[in-house]
Protein backbone atom coordinates (compact mmCIF):
# COMPACT_ATOMS: atom_id res chain seq x y z
CA UNK A 1 0.00 0.00 0.00
CA UNK A 2 3.00 2.17 0.49
CA UNK A 3 4.95 1.86 -2.83
CA UNK A 4 1.26 2.85 -4.11
CA UNK A 5 0.34 5.75 -2.32
CA UNK A 6 4.23 6.70 -3.48
CA UNK A 7 3.04 5.91 -7.39
CA UNK A 8 -0.02 8.14 -7.01
CA UNK A 9 1.44 10.80 -5.75
CA UNK A 10 4.28 10.68 -8.14
CA UNK A 11 3.86 13.56 -10.97
CA UNK A 12 4.72 12.82 -14.63
CA UNK A 13 4.35 16.08 -16.37
CA UNK A 14 6.86 15.21 -19.79
CA UNK A 15 4.06 13.23 -21.18
CA UNK A 16 1.65 15.87 -20.74
CA UNK A 17 4.06 18.29 -22.58
CA UNK A 18 4.80 15.64 -24.84
CA UNK A 19 1.00 15.61 -25.78
CA UNK A 20 0.77 19.26 -25.73
CA UNK A 21 3.50 19.92 -27.51
CA UNK A 22 1.89 17.05 -30.37
CA UNK A 23 -1.10 19.07 -30.36
CA UNK A 24 0.68 22.40 -31.29
CA UNK A 25 2.39 20.20 -34.19
CA UNK A 26 -0.81 18.88 -35.70
CA UNK A 27 -2.43 22.27 -35.87
CA UNK A 28 0.98 24.05 -36.84
CA UNK A 29 0.72 20.91 -40.01
CA UNK A 30 -2.35 21.82 -40.50
CA UNK A 31 -2.29 25.23 -40.88
CA UNK A 32 0.64 24.52 -43.14
CA UNK A 33 -1.51 22.36 -45.51
CA UNK A 34 -3.83 24.79 -45.69
CA UNK A 35 -1.27 27.24 -46.58
CA UNK A 36 -0.14 24.58 -49.20
CA UNK A 37 -3.78 24.29 -50.61
CA UNK A 38 -4.04 28.23 -50.86
CA UNK A 39 -1.10 28.27 -52.95
CA UNK A 40 -1.55 25.48 -55.28
CA UNK A 41 -5.18 27.10 -55.67
CA UNK A 42 -3.00 30.78 -56.72
CA UNK A 43 -0.65 29.19 -58.55
CA UNK A 44 -2.76 26.52 -60.96
CA UNK A 45 -4.86 30.72 -61.43
CA UNK A 46 -1.93 32.32 -62.40
CA UNK A 47 -0.61 29.62 -64.53
CA UNK A 48 -3.83 30.05 -66.53
CA UNK A 49 -3.37 33.37 -66.72
CA UNK A 50 0.08 33.36 -67.73
CA UNK A 51 -1.32 30.92 -70.44
CA UNK A 52 -3.88 33.13 -71.56
CA UNK A 53 -1.51 36.05 -71.77
CA UNK A 54 1.23 34.08 -73.64
CA UNK A 55 -1.47 33.08 -76.44
CA UNK A 56 -2.87 37.10 -76.51
CA UNK A 57 0.77 38.15 -76.95
CA UNK A 58 1.68 35.51 -79.63
CA UNK A 59 -1.49 36.76 -81.39
CA UNK A 60 -0.43 40.78 -81.09
CA UNK A 61 2.94 39.54 -82.33
CA UNK A 62 1.52 38.00 -85.78
CA UNK A 63 -0.76 40.93 -86.16
CA UNK A 64 1.75 43.34 -85.50
CA UNK A 65 4.30 41.22 -87.97
CA UNK A 66 1.37 41.43 -90.35
CA UNK A 67 0.29 45.03 -90.21
CA UNK A 68 3.82 45.27 -90.51
CA UNK A 69 3.53 43.74 -94.32
CA UNK A 70 0.46 45.48 -95.14
CA UNK A 71 1.66 49.06 -94.72
CA UNK A 72 4.73 48.45 -96.68
CA UNK A 73 2.71 46.54 -98.89
CA UNK A 74 0.62 49.68 -98.92
CA UNK A 75 3.79 51.78 -99.01
CA UNK A 76 4.78 49.82 -102.63
CA UNK A 77 1.70 50.12 -103.74
CA UNK A 78 1.43 54.21 -103.62
CA UNK A 79 5.02 54.49 -104.72
CA UNK A 80 3.85 52.59 -108.17
CA UNK A 81 0.58 54.62 -107.76
CA UNK A 82 2.75 57.96 -107.89
CA UNK A 83 4.81 56.80 -110.36
CA UNK A 84 1.87 55.86 -112.53
CA UNK A 85 0.54 59.23 -112.45
CA UNK A 86 3.70 60.82 -113.16
CA UNK A 87 3.95 58.59 -116.69
CA UNK A 88 0.33 59.54 -116.87
CA UNK A 89 0.87 63.40 -117.20
CA UNK A 90 3.57 63.05 -118.55
CA UNK A 91 1.66 60.98 -121.73
CA UNK A 92 -1.13 63.64 -121.44
CA UNK A 93 1.43 66.34 -121.61
CA UNK A 94 3.05 64.63 -124.92
CA UNK A 95 -0.55 64.47 -126.29
CA UNK A 96 -1.53 67.74 -125.87
CA UNK A 97 2.09 68.53 -127.96
CA UNK A 98 1.18 66.80 -130.67
CA UNK A 99 -2.27 67.40 -130.75
CA UNK A 100 -1.03 71.30 -130.82
CA UNK A 101 1.27 70.49 -133.45
CA UNK A 102 -1.54 68.61 -135.70
CA UNK A 103 -3.99 71.49 -135.14
CA UNK A 104 -1.09 73.95 -136.39
CA UNK A 105 -0.97 72.13 -139.82
CA UNK A 106 0.38 68.78 -139.53
CA UNK A 107 -3.02 67.52 -140.10
CA UNK A 108 -1.57 65.19 -143.46
CA UNK A 109 1.50 63.42 -141.31
CA UNK A 110 0.97 60.17 -140.81
CA UNK A 111 3.82 59.46 -138.43
CA UNK A 112 2.11 61.95 -136.17
CA UNK A 113 -0.88 60.65 -136.33
CA UNK A 114 0.27 56.75 -135.65
CA UNK A 115 1.83 58.33 -132.44
CA UNK A 116 -1.02 60.17 -131.03
CA UNK A 117 -3.00 57.04 -131.76
CA UNK A 118 0.17 54.94 -129.84
CA UNK A 119 0.10 57.63 -127.18
CA UNK A 120 -3.46 57.61 -126.47
CA UNK A 121 -3.27 53.69 -126.32
CA UNK A 122 -0.54 54.19 -123.51
CA UNK A 123 -2.36 56.65 -122.32
CA UNK A 124 -5.81 54.23 -121.41
CA UNK A 125 -3.45 51.46 -120.32
CA UNK A 126 -1.99 53.63 -117.89
CA UNK A 127 -5.05 54.90 -116.78
CA UNK A 128 -6.87 51.35 -116.12
CA UNK A 129 -3.49 50.33 -114.15
CA UNK A 130 -3.80 53.80 -111.77
CA UNK A 131 -7.40 52.74 -111.32
CA UNK A 132 -6.32 48.77 -110.59
CA UNK A 133 -3.60 50.53 -108.31
CA UNK A 134 -6.25 52.53 -106.51
CA UNK A 135 -8.35 49.61 -105.45
CA UNK A 136 -5.63 48.03 -104.48
CA UNK A 137 -4.72 50.60 -102.13
CA UNK A 138 -8.14 50.49 -100.56
CA UNK A 139 -8.51 47.09 -100.17
CA UNK A 140 -4.93 47.47 -98.35
CA UNK A 141 -6.59 50.62 -96.04
CA UNK A 142 -9.41 48.33 -95.12
CA UNK A 143 -6.95 45.48 -94.33
CA UNK A 144 -5.04 47.50 -91.57
CA UNK A 145 -8.14 49.16 -90.33
CA UNK A 146 -9.53 45.59 -89.44
CA UNK A 147 -6.00 44.40 -88.09
CA UNK A 148 -5.74 47.85 -86.09
CA UNK A 149 -9.58 46.82 -84.37
CA UNK A 150 -8.03 43.49 -84.02
CA UNK A 151 -5.53 44.73 -82.25
CA UNK A 152 -7.39 46.96 -80.21
CA UNK A 153 -9.67 44.63 -79.09
CA UNK A 154 -6.58 41.94 -77.93
CA UNK A 155 -5.31 44.81 -75.43
CA UNK A 156 -8.38 45.31 -74.15
CA UNK A 157 -8.93 41.48 -73.50
CA UNK A 158 -5.08 41.76 -72.20
CA UNK A 159 -6.10 44.42 -69.88
CA UNK A 160 -9.27 42.52 -68.68
CA UNK A 161 -6.79 39.42 -67.86
CA UNK A 162 -4.43 41.55 -66.02
CA UNK A 163 -7.33 42.67 -64.38
CA UNK A 164 -9.30 39.62 -63.29
CA UNK A 165 -5.93 38.42 -62.33
CA UNK A 166 -4.78 40.69 -59.99
CA UNK A 167 -8.65 40.29 -58.62
CA UNK A 168 -8.35 36.52 -57.94
CA UNK A 169 -4.87 37.14 -56.14
CA UNK A 170 -6.94 39.77 -53.90
CA UNK A 171 -9.69 37.29 -53.56
CA UNK A 172 -6.84 34.18 -52.64
CA UNK A 173 -5.08 36.24 -50.05
CA UNK A 174 -8.00 37.66 -48.24
CA UNK A 175 -9.88 34.17 -48.19
CA UNK A 176 -6.23 32.30 -46.50
CA UNK A 177 -6.72 35.49 -43.92
CA UNK A 178 -9.91 34.24 -43.13
CA UNK A 179 -9.67 30.39 -43.23
CA UNK A 180 -7.12 30.94 -40.64
CA UNK A 181 -9.00 33.53 -38.74
CA UNK A 182 -12.01 30.89 -38.86
CA UNK A 183 -9.52 28.03 -38.02
CA UNK A 184 -7.90 29.55 -35.12
CA UNK A 185 -11.60 30.73 -33.84
CA UNK A 186 -12.25 26.66 -34.30
CA UNK A 187 -9.28 25.71 -32.15
CA UNK A 188 -9.89 28.01 -29.62
CA UNK A 189 -13.53 26.82 -29.18
CA UNK A 190 -12.68 23.27 -29.15
CA UNK A 191 -10.40 23.77 -26.18
CA UNK A 192 -12.64 25.31 -24.11
CA UNK A 193 -15.25 22.76 -24.61
CA UNK A 194 -11.87 20.13 -23.89
CA UNK A 195 -11.12 22.04 -20.57
CA UNK A 196 -15.52 21.88 -19.79
CA UNK A 197 -15.35 18.65 -20.62
CA UNK A 198 -12.38 17.28 -18.61
CA UNK A 199 -13.68 19.44 -15.71
CA UNK A 200 -17.03 17.45 -15.82
CA UNK A 201 -15.34 14.07 -16.06
CA UNK A 202 -12.97 15.44 -12.87
CA UNK A 203 -16.27 16.01 -11.07
CA UNK A 204 -18.04 12.70 -12.10
CA UNK A 205 -14.71 10.46 -11.55
CA UNK A 206 -12.81 12.43 -9.08
CA UNK A 207 -9.97 10.28 -6.72
CA UNK A 208 -10.92 7.32 -8.57
CA UNK A 209 -7.99 4.73 -8.86
CA UNK A 210 -6.72 3.86 -12.49
CA UNK A 211 -8.41 7.21 -13.85
CA UNK A 212 -5.82 9.77 -14.48
CA UNK A 213 -5.69 13.12 -17.12
CA UNK A 214 -2.35 13.04 -19.20
CA UNK A 215 -2.21 16.11 -21.32
CA UNK A 216 -5.36 16.57 -23.34
CA UNK A 217 -6.48 13.10 -22.98
CA UNK A 218 -8.27 11.47 -19.91
CA UNK A 219 -6.63 7.81 -19.36
CA UNK A 220 -8.49 4.30 -17.75
CA UNK A 221 -6.01 2.22 -17.11
CA UNK A 222 -7.15 -1.31 -18.44
CA UNK A 223 -7.47 -2.82 -15.29
CA UNK A 224 -10.73 -0.53 -14.47
CA UNK A 225 -12.59 -1.60 -17.13
CA UNK A 226 -11.35 -4.86 -18.38
CA UNK A 227 -10.46 -8.15 -17.05
CA UNK A 228 -7.09 -9.36 -18.00
CA UNK A 229 -6.50 -10.55 -21.77
CA UNK A 230 -10.77 -9.64 -22.35
CA UNK A 231 -11.77 -7.39 -24.77
CA UNK A 232 -14.86 -7.04 -23.16
CA UNK A 233 -16.43 -4.00 -20.64
CA UNK A 234 -16.89 -5.88 -16.96
CA UNK A 235 -19.61 -4.82 -14.70
CA UNK A 236 -17.38 -1.60 -13.21
CA UNK A 237 -16.18 -0.94 -16.52
CA UNK A 238 -19.64 -0.62 -17.86
CA UNK A 239 -20.64 1.66 -14.84
CA UNK A 240 -17.68 4.12 -15.68
CA UNK A 241 -18.53 4.52 -19.71
CA UNK A 242 -22.14 5.14 -18.49
CA UNK A 243 -20.81 8.17 -16.41
CA UNK A 244 -18.51 8.99 -19.30
CA UNK A 245 -21.67 8.46 -21.50
CA UNK A 246 -24.03 10.70 -19.47
CA UNK A 247 -21.18 13.69 -19.43
CA UNK A 248 -20.60 13.57 -23.20
CA UNK A 249 -24.21 13.44 -23.94
CA UNK A 250 -24.59 16.86 -21.59
CA UNK A 251 -21.79 18.41 -23.52
CA UNK A 252 -22.53 17.80 -26.95
CA UNK A 253 -25.95 19.84 -26.10
CA UNK A 254 -23.79 22.37 -25.51
CA UNK A 255 -21.05 22.34 -28.88
CA UNK A 256 -22.25 24.55 -31.41
CA UNK A 257 -23.46 22.57 -34.68
CA UNK A 258 -20.67 23.86 -36.61
CA UNK A 259 -18.06 22.77 -34.34
CA UNK A 260 -17.14 19.25 -36.25
CA UNK A 261 -15.80 17.61 -32.91
CA UNK A 262 -15.00 13.64 -32.22
CA UNK A 263 -14.32 11.52 -28.93
CA UNK A 264 -11.87 9.54 -29.83
CA UNK A 265 -11.32 6.64 -27.95
CA UNK A 266 -7.58 4.73 -28.34
CA UNK A 267 -6.65 1.48 -26.86
CA UNK A 268 -3.11 0.82 -25.80
CA UNK A 269 -1.46 -2.33 -24.59
CA UNK A 270 1.69 -3.21 -22.71
CA UNK A 271 4.78 -4.70 -24.54
CA UNK A 272 3.64 -8.86 -23.47
CA UNK A 273 3.24 -10.96 -26.49
CA UNK A 274 -0.35 -12.71 -25.92
CA UNK A 275 -0.23 -16.28 -26.23
CA UNK A 276 -2.10 -16.64 -29.48
CA UNK A 277 -4.34 -19.64 -27.98
CA UNK A 278 -7.49 -17.57 -27.77
CA UNK A 279 -9.99 -15.42 -29.82
CA UNK A 280 -7.44 -12.34 -30.30
CA UNK A 281 -4.39 -13.15 -31.23
CA UNK A 282 -2.30 -10.41 -30.51
CA UNK A 283 -2.49 -6.46 -28.51
CA UNK A 284 -3.10 -5.31 -32.02
CA UNK A 285 -6.40 -7.06 -32.49
CA UNK A 286 -6.83 -6.11 -28.04
CA UNK A 287 -5.92 -2.80 -28.33
CA UNK A 288 -8.43 -2.46 -31.62
CA UNK A 289 -11.30 -4.58 -29.55
CA UNK A 290 -10.96 -3.07 -26.59
CA UNK A 291 -11.53 0.38 -28.23
CA UNK A 292 -14.34 -0.84 -30.52
CA UNK A 293 -16.12 -2.19 -27.21
CA UNK A 294 -15.54 1.17 -25.58
CA UNK A 295 -17.53 3.03 -28.32
CA UNK A 296 -20.27 0.69 -29.11
CA UNK A 297 -21.17 1.05 -25.23
CA UNK A 298 -20.89 5.00 -25.77
CA UNK A 299 -23.46 4.45 -28.48
CA UNK A 300 -25.67 1.95 -26.33
CA UNK A 301 -26.10 5.07 -24.27
CA UNK A 302 -27.28 7.39 -26.57
CA UNK A 303 -23.68 8.44 -27.75
CA UNK A 304 -23.98 9.65 -31.28
CA UNK A 305 -22.07 7.23 -33.51
CA UNK A 306 -20.51 10.01 -35.76
CA UNK A 307 -18.93 11.21 -32.95
CA UNK A 308 -16.85 8.54 -32.31
CA UNK A 309 -13.79 6.92 -33.32
CA UNK A 310 -11.81 3.98 -32.13
CA UNK A 311 -8.40 3.18 -32.84
CA UNK A 312 -5.68 0.65 -31.77
CA UNK A 313 -2.28 1.53 -31.15
CA UNK A 314 -1.25 -2.02 -29.44
CA UNK A 315 1.99 -1.41 -27.47
CA UNK A 316 3.06 1.52 -29.91
CA UNK A 317 2.85 4.18 -27.61
CA UNK A 318 3.83 3.47 -24.22
CA UNK A 319 3.47 6.42 -21.08
CA UNK A 320 6.37 4.56 -19.24
CA UNK A 321 9.48 2.81 -20.34
CA UNK A 322 10.84 -0.24 -19.19
CA UNK A 323 9.44 -3.65 -18.70
CA UNK A 324 9.04 -3.50 -14.26
CA UNK A 325 5.56 -4.34 -13.79
CA UNK A 326 4.49 -0.90 -12.69
CA UNK A 327 5.51 0.33 -16.14
CA UNK A 328 3.79 -2.33 -17.71
CA UNK A 329 0.43 -1.68 -15.60
CA UNK A 330 0.55 2.31 -16.72
CA UNK A 331 0.74 1.28 -20.44
CA UNK A 332 -2.39 -0.82 -20.62
CA UNK A 333 -4.73 2.10 -20.94
CA UNK A 334 -7.94 3.23 -22.89
CA UNK A 335 -7.53 7.39 -23.68
CA UNK A 336 -10.07 9.69 -24.42
CA UNK A 337 -9.52 13.09 -26.20
CA UNK A 338 -12.02 15.96 -27.41
CA UNK A 339 -10.73 16.45 -31.02
CA UNK A 340 -11.85 17.49 -34.29
CA UNK A 341 -11.76 15.52 -37.10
Amino acid sequence: MALRRRARSTVDYWPGFVDAMATLLLVFTFLLSVYAVAQFILTQQIRGQDDVLVRLNSQISELTRLLALERASGADSAQELAALRASLTSAQSDRSRLQALLNEGAGDDERAAVQIDELSSDLNEQEAISERALSQVEILNQQIFALRRQIAALEDALEASEAKERESSTRIADLGQRLNVALARRVQELNRYRSDFFGRLREILENREGISVVGDRFVFQSEVLFSSGSEELNPAGQDEMGKLAQAVNELRQEIPGELDWILRVDGHTDNVPLSGTGRIRDNWELSAQRAIAVVKYLVDQGVPADRLAATGFADNQPLAEGDDEEARRRNRRIELKLTTR
